[in-house]
C-alpha cells in the first residue's frame, strides 16, 4: 500500500482537523494509502494543543515517533552555520536525529502538515516531502500574511494554494498540484475601490488584517487550503502524479508535467461554502 509519512508540530486545532481530515478519506477508501507514521517535533507535556495532537494520534494507532527540537536545540546550543549552510548547524544535527529515529520507515511521500521548521538539504534528499503554500506558482513567497499583503500591493488579479515539493530553498520547490482563484470581480472590487489612492502602509496602519479586503482574501484561500491536500492525496496515492528519482513531476505513465491544475475539481468541493 501507499505510504504517507506525516511531519506536524500540532501546535493546533488545525493540525488536528487536518490529520482527522486525511484519516477519514483514508477510511472510506478514497485516499488509497497507509499512514506510515507520524513524527512530531514536541513531546509530551511541552504545549496543551500539541498533547491533544499526540492523543489523536495514538487513538488512530498509527505509529508515532516524536523528538522536542527545544529540548536538542537547549541541550547543543545555537551553534553558528557553516559556510554556505541555509540553517544553524544544530537545526542539521537534529535533522539527522530524526531521520535516525524514523530509520525503519520507508515513506512513497512525506506531508508537512504544520510542521514549523525549515527542512534541512539532508532531509529533503531522503524523503520526498509535500508542503502548503497559500500562493498560485509563481505567486509571491512567505507566510500567508505576507503573501496577501503583497497581492493587496501588487493588485493581483488572481491568487491561489498550491503543494509544492520540499527543497532546500524556502516555498521555492516545483510545484505539484495548485488551485486558483480570482480576488477581482464580486464581491472583490468594492474592497479595492476603497483603497485606491492608499499606500499599503497606510492600509497597514488603519485596519491592518482586519481589513475586509486582507479577510476576503485570507477567506477564499483558506476554505482552499484542506481539500487541495486531499485531493494531492488522492491523485498521488492513486499514482495520477509522482515524483521520480530525479524530483521530477511525473504523471500516471511517466512522462514530465509541469504541475497538476486541480482549480475545476476544487472549485466544485468548495462551491457555496463562500457567501
Amino acid at each position: 500500500m501507499y505510504q504517507l509519512g506525516w511531519f506536524s508540530t500540532g501546535r493546533d486545532k488545525a493540525a488536528r482537523d487536518l490529520l482527522e481530515a486525511v484519516h477519514e478519506h483514508i477510511k472510506l477508501g478514497e485516499i488509497k494509502a497507509g499512514i506510515a507514521f507520524v513524527f512530531c517535533n514536541r513531546e509530551p507535556g511541552e504545549s496543551k494543543e500539541s498533547d491533544l495532537f499526540l492523543k489523536q494520534v495514538k487513538s488512530y494507532h498509527i505509529p508515532l515517533v516524536y523528538y522536542s527540537y527545544q529540548k536538542f536545540k537547549a541541550s547543543r546550543g545555537l551553534a553558528s552555520s557553516h559556510q554556505g549552510e541555509t540553517l544553524p548547524q544544530w537545526r542539521l544535527l537534529y535533522d539527522r536525529e530524526v531521520m535516525a529515529r524514523l530509520k525503519g520507515f520507508h515513506p512513497d511521500l512525506g506531508v508537512l502538515a504544520g510542521y514549523m521548521l525549515i527542512v534541512g538539504k539532508e532531509m529533503c534528499r531522503s524523503y520526498n516531502m509535500l508542503n502548503l503554500h497559500p500562493a498560485a506558482p509563481g505567486g509571491p513567497s512567505g507566510t500567508w500574511q505576507e503573501v496577501i499583503w503583497q497581492l493587496i500591493e501588487r493588485g493581483t488579479k488572481e491568487s491561489g494554494v498550491m503543494m509544492h515539493l520540499v527543497t532546500p530553498e524556502l516555498d521555492k520547490g516545483p510545484v505539484v498540484t495548485y488551485c486558483t482563484f480570482p480576488i477581482r470581480g464580486k464581491p472583490f472590487d468594492n474592497y479595492w475601490d476603497e483603497i485606491k489612492g492608499h499606500s499599503l502602509k497606510e492600509i497597514k496602519e488603519k485596519q491592518g488584517e482586519a481589513h475586509p479586503l486582507f479577510k476576503l482574501i485570507r477567506k477564499h484561500g483558506l476554505v482552499r487550503e484542506f481539500p487541495l491536500i486531499i485531493a494531492t492525496l488522492k491523485a498521488s496515492s492513486q499514482g495520477k502524479i509522482r515524483i521520480n528519482s530525479k524530483k521530477q513531476i511525473v504523471d500516471a505513465e511517466g512522462r514530465l508535467i509541469k504541475s497538476y491544475n486541480l482549480t475545476d475539481e476544487i472549485d466544485e468541493l468548495v462551491e457555496g461554502t463562500i457567501l
